[in-house]
C-alpha cells in the first residue's frame, strides 16, 4: 500500500477544514471563532488547537474546534469559543455533545500537560439538560451580552427601528458631509491603530497589542472575511470599525473614535453604512459584539453600550461562560494566575 505524500496529507487536511468551515456557515448558533482560519490566527498569540468533527455518514453533524493554552510549563486549559456546535434536534444534540466530550477526554489523557479545565462559551439561549458537570463562571473571554440588528428589512425599516436619537445623529452626520470609506492598506491599518490607541487611553481600557491587528486585518482581507471602515470629516478620519464576515452575520469586532469633532456624529453614520454594505453582501445580521448588561450600570462598557443601543436591534444574552473542571488543584493555579495578571 502506497503511503500518502506530505503534499497529499496537506491537501486532505485542507479539504477537511474547508468542509468544517462550510458546515459552520450553515449554522446560526455559532460563529467565526469556530473556524479553522481563526484557530490558525490564534496560534500567533500562543494558542494551540485541535478539532473534533462528528459525521453521520459523510455529513458533518457537529463538533468543535478546541483551543489549548498553557498557563504554566506543565499545565494548560481547553477552550471552545462559540461552541461546541450541536444539531438542532435535542436527541441528536445530546449524542454529538457526549461524543465531543469523550474525544476531548481521550485527548486530555494522552497529553503531556495537566489540563485544568475545559471552558465553553456557546451561543446557546439555555443550557441543555444533558450538559452536566459544568459550573458557571463570571470570567469570560468573549462578550456574553450582545445586540444583533436584523438586516433583512429595507434600509428605511432598519433606520426606523433605531432609537430616535440614533436616527437623528445619522442625519446630523450627513448634514456635515461625513463620508465612509474602506481601507485595509498598510496606511489604513496605521490609521485604525492611531484611533484605537487614543480611544483605549481616553477610556482607560485594556488595549490589544498592535501585532494582533497587524496580523488579523491582512488575514481577514486576504480571505475576504472582513474589512476596515472609516468615517471621515474634512479629510480627517474620526471613527473606525473592524468588521468580520462569517455565515449569516457581519460582526463589529473592534472599533474606536477620536475625541475631536464629536458634534458631527461620525460613528453613527459609520455603522449605518456598514449595515448597508453588509446587507448588500447578503448578510442577515449585524452583530455589535458586546454590550454591558442592563443590570450593571457601572459596567466598564456602559458608555459604548449607550451608543450601541441607539442603533436598535435585538438584545441577546446567551448562557454564561461554563467551566468543566478536570483537576481542581490545577484549576486553582489557573485562577491564581489570572488574578496575578
Amino acid at each position: 500500500m502506497r503511503e500518502e505524500t506530505a503534499g497529499e496529507q496537506e491537501a486532505e487536511w485542507l479539504r477537511r477544514w474547508k468542509a468544517w468551515n462550510e458546515f459552520l456557515e450553515s449554522k446560526t448558533n455559532t460563529g467565526f471563532m469556530q473556524s479553522s482560519w481563526w484557530a490558525d490566527f490564534r496560534v500567533a498569540s500562543g494558542w494551540g488547537h485541535f478539532g473534533v468533527v462528528l459525521r453521520d455518514g459523510e455529513v458533518i453533524v457537529g463538533g468543535a474546534v478546541v483551543m489549548a493554552y498553557s498557563f504554566a510549563p506543565d499545565k494548560c486549559f481547553y477552550y471552545i469559543p462559540e461552541g461546541p456546535v450541536l444539531p438542532e434536534s435535542e436527541s441528536s444534540a445530546e449524542r454529538v455533545f457526549q461524543k465531543t466530550m469523550e474525544f476531548i477526554e481521550e485527548k486530555r489523557k494522552k497529553g503531556q500537560q495537566v489540563v485544568s479545565h475545559l471552558r465553553i462559551e456557546p451561543r446557546w439561549e439555555r443550557v441543555p439538560s444533558f450538559v452536566r458537570g459544568f459550573q458557571e463562571t463570571d470570567e469570560w473571554f468573549e462578550p456574553r451580552d450582545t445586540i444583533c440588528i436584523d438586516l433583512n428589512p429595507s434600509e428605511s425599516a432598519i433606520l426606523a427601528q433605531m432609537k430616535p436619537k440614533g436616527r437623528y445623529n445619522i442625519g446630523v452626520a450627513r448634514r456635515y458631509d461625513v463620508s465612509v470609506v474602506e481601507d485595509v492598506s498598510p496606511q489604513g491599518i496605521e490609521d485604525f491603530l492611531n484611533i484605537y490607541e487614543e480611544t483605549v487611553a481616553r477610556q482607560n481600557l485594556e488595549a490589544k497589542d498592535p501585532s494582533f491587528f497587524h496580523t488579523l486585518i491582512p488575514t481577514l482581507s486576504a480571505l475576504e472575511r472582513g474589512s476596515l471602515f472609516f468615517a471621515e470629516y474634512q479629510g480627517m478620519r474620526l471613527a473606525t470599525a473592524l468588521v468580520v464576515y462569517f455565515g449569516r452575520r457581519a460582526t463589529y469586532f473592534y472599533g474606536a473614535s477620536l475625541a475631536a469633532h464629536r458634534s458631527v456624529m461620525a460613528p453613527y453614520l459609520l455603522h449605518f453604512e456598514i449595515m448597508r454594505k453588509a446587507k448588500a453582501l447578503g448578510y442577515q445580521w449585524y452583530d455589535l459584539c458586546g454590550v454591558a448588561p442592563q443590570s450593571e450600570p457601572n459596567h466598564r462598557w456602559t458608555n459604548i453600550s449607550v451608543f450601541k443601543r441607539k442603533l436598535g436591534g435585538q438584545e441577546l444574552r446567551p448562557v454564561p461562560t461554563l467551566d468543566y473542571i478536570y483537576d481542581p488543584a490545577a484549576y486553582e493555579d489557573y485562577r491564581n494566575d489570572i488574578e496575578d495578571t
